[in-house]
């Protein structure tokens, strides 16, 4: 029937179905004893495969064996008597090419799980604002992690007790605000912009922070800007602002923000270069940019990536839609050669965020109803997402990732030229 098209046009099909309740009575009768019958050989048939716990004479000796097999296993004996052991070797001896067809079977469905699972879905091609709309729209990302597609920050106390005590979504506004501590930005900013808003927790955090400022989130995503308008305005927060831009392509004139805040966009970058230098671009002179970044080791000639990392950073980039990542070093050298830049300094914040890829997955797991109540397409797409997080946080953990945190102030126009600025300041801070 599933080959077969349902509704397959012909001269007769219209009024086939317009008379279809206008058959005579016999005829239909017919239809329903033949259906009756077909249904009756279907159950037969059924019964005679299916019928494990009682085997006839007529069976087959392999197919009593594996009965024997069934009926042990389906009694939850905790471990397999002699008499199992016996069926399986017997029945091993008497049908080994079905037993060698199932085991390839097996094998097979396991290798290609694997090989599926070892292949990023969603590999980078301008297709950011694409996929995050589909997760906006989806509203697990929004359900499971709140305002904030972040990672949160815990700290040293926090992770001793164990970081399910700590609130999920309350660790991503304790981000922010040592983020926020983290860039040394003046007290009381004007204007603030957000480049990779998301659908806005961070804008909306931070113009409630600072009601005086006027905050601008920008995303490649329509569907995040209509979720964070929509927010601000059931959250009372007429200060923050939202638009679909593009980061390395700002319309935005120079020297207009106090503040530029990047979190967890730089990784979809196709151009790290531009992405840092846009950013300045439109920061004030004395402006502060700060910036959070999932970024890779620093490769060197005397520890470069083995073939076994290569590949692991491969399915990284390929599984959320990212070009590449580049090293909080890199990050440190991009900031630098603009020639504008001061005070640059980078950190690693792995320790203290590094609780985040598992403890997402913990509250899915104690709360998991919104994903069974989405289907198959979403099941199949949360194992996905679940072997990402953990693969994320393995890769962190084994230092093959690191969490960087930059920061640095644009000098006042015509105050120094950079030679002279690098000359009398300390040297960039090393990744801790």
């Amino acid at each position: 029937l599933a080959q077969q098209g349902s509704r397959t046009s012909s001269p007769s099909s219209s009024t086939t179905c317009l008379h279809r309740h206008a058959q005579p009575l016999s005829r239909r009768a017919n239809s329903r004893r033949r259906l009756h019958t077909l249904r009756a050989q279907k159950q037969e048939r059924s019964e005679a495969v299916l019928d494990l716990d009682a085997p006839s004479t007529s069976t087959p000796h392999h197919m009593a064996k594996a009965q024997e097999v069934y009926r042990t296993a389906d009694a939850g004996i905790p471990q397999a008597t002699s008499s199992t052991s016996n069926s399986l070797a017997e029945l091993a001896a008497s049908n080994p090419a079905g037993l060698a067809t199932a085991a390839a079977a097996l094998g097979l469905t396991t290798f290609g799980l694997v090989k599926l699972f070892n292949k990023g879905s969603r590999s980078y091609s301008n297709n950011v604002g694409q996929e995050y709309d589909a997760w906006t729209e989806e509203g697990i990302l929004e359900y499971y992690w709140g305002e904030h597609i972040h990672l949160g920050v815990y700290s040293e106390a926090e992770r001793a007790a164990g970081y399910t005590k700590k609130d999920f979504k309350q660790a991503k506004y304790d981000f922010i605000d040592e983020m926020l501590r983290f860039s040394g930005a003046p007290p009381n900013p004007q204007s603030i912009l957000d480049v990779g808003c998301g659908f806005g927790g961070t804008s909306r955090h931070l113009a409630k922070k600072f009601p005086g400022a006027q905050v601008k989130g920008i995303t490649l995503s329509p569907k995040q800007v209509e979720r964070g308008t929509e927010l601000a305005k059931e959250q009372g927060v007429p200060n923050a602002s939202f638009q679909v831009m593009d980061a390395l392509a700002m319309s935005i004139p120079d020297n207009s923000y106090d503040v530029v805040w990047a979190c967890e966009s730089g990784e979809h970058m196709p151009d790290k270069k531009k992405y840092v230098e846009e950013m300045v671009r439109v920061l004030k002179p004395g402006g502060t940019l700060v910036i959070a970044c999932w970024c890779q080791r620093e490769e060197t000639p005397d520890k470069p990536f083995t073939d076994r990392e290569r590949e692991e950073l491969q399915f990284l980039y390929d599984e959320w839609a990212h070009p590449y990542f580049i090293s909080i070093q890199e990050f440190e050298r991009l900031m630098k050669g603009t020639g504008k830049m001061e005070g640059i300094v980078g950190e690693d914040w792995t320790p203290q965020t590094l609780p985040s890829w598992l403890h997402s997955i913990w509250v899915g797991v104690v709360d998991p109803w919104i994903v069974i109540s989405k289907g198959p397409r979403i099941w199949y797409k949360t194992i996905r997402e679940i072997v990402t997080l953990v693969r994320m946080h393995k890769a962190f953990e084994s230092g093959l990732m690191e969490y960087g945190l930059i920061r640095g102030a644009k000098l006042p126009d015509g105050s120094m030229t950079w030679s002279q600025q690098e000359a009398q300041k300390e040297p960039v801070a090393a990744s801790q």
